[in-house]
């Protein structure tokens, strides 16, 4: 009968069950945290007060930025709040908020990633009409199809696992609550929600992933009949970067969300998790940034104006 009782908490493993661990990773993954937010919200200022970064490309990075910064802050407090406090437990409505909000941030960045090869296919194979087909209203429209479809598909997944019962375990897989863990202690019948994941997830899945390889296959064809040495360095530094973070984060997703079986176990999933919902959303705008010489620039140009006021 124990087993039968109906759970109202939950009970997250947290990244480590020794003492001694604790405080170094709180102060490790607050660094990372910090870093995280201070990078993301340069992106972002940058974006909006530079002139020079008002086009398509860095409007959608701009976005990107700010999924990662939501993404990170929707896992990564809770999980520092566990590693100072050492108190673990989480109400199931917390848990099942959690799941949306991550779930929403997660998504929606898959279809980010879709649009910006598209924008990027655009501009090297069609750069005549570039300005025409991605013009500001057409930006926007892409921008909110991303939020909103995003916010349908986290929606449909956080209505059946709000309907599910918890009587088996109270225990948690992991440092923040997520799909697969949750699926593991449920003693509800999850075939609706593992069919949502590989029908619903995998056709936008797969289809934005073959929406980012066809308009990749395309700039490739278009960057090998370039002849300036200059323009294609250019053009292959944006996309490597671009290319860079698909790969990384369709990887983890992949690893996470579609296995076997539900209740199956990897002994790495704390550690992917770890990667793609803290490590991630702090090497996307490295990536991106740090190859790019637009950015370089205005944040020369920003600390320019900083010295000469002083």
């Amino acid at each position: 009968m124990r087993n039968m009782t109906i759970l109202n908490e939950l009970f997250l493993t947290g990244l480590s069950e020794l003492p001694a661990l604790q405080f170094p990773l709180f102060l490790f993954f607050l660094l990372i945290y910090l870093l995280t937010l201070i990078w993301n919200c340069l992106i972002i200022s940058l974006i909006v007060t530079d002139s020079h970064l008002h086009v398509p490309m860095y409007f959608f990075l701009g976005n990107l930025a700010g999924l990662d910064l939501c993404c990170s802050s929707v896992t990564v407090p809770r999980m520092l709040f566990d590693l100072h406090t050492n108190r673990r437990k989480i109400p199931i409505t917390t848990c099942v908020t959690q799941v949306f909000f991550f779930i929403f941030f997660a998504i929606s960045e898959v279809f980010l990633l879709a649009v910006m090869s598209y924008d990027r296919y655009t501009a090297i194979c069609q750069p005549l009409r570039y300005i025409q087909i991605m013009s500001w209203q057409v930006c926007m429209q892409l921008v909110s199809g991303v939020w909103c479809l995003g916010f349908t598909y986290s929606l449909v997944h956080t209505l059946y696992v709000s309907k599910l019962t918890f009587c088996a375990s109270d225990i948690v897989e992991s440092f923040f609550c997520d799909l697969p863990q949750l699926f593991q202690i449920s003693c509800s019948d999850i075939f609706i929600n593992i069919l949502l994941i590989f029908i619903l997830g995998g056709f936008l899945g797969v289809g934005s992933l073959i929406l980012t390889i066809l308009s990749y296959v395309y700039i490739f064809k278009a960057v090998l009949k370039m002849q300036a040495k200059g323009k294609i360095s250019k053009v292959f530094s944006t996309c490597t970067s671009h290319l860079t973070v698909v790969f990384i984060f369709y990887c983890s997703v992949m690893f996470n969300y579609f296995r076997p079986s539900a209740s199956y176990h990897f002994p790495g999933d704390k550690l992917v998790a770890v990667f793609y919902t803290v490590i991630l959303p702090l090497l996307n705008p490295l990536i991106y940034s740090l190859r790019n010489q637009d950015f370089k620039t205005a944040f020369q140009s920003v600390l320019r104006k900083i010295f000469t006021s002083k």
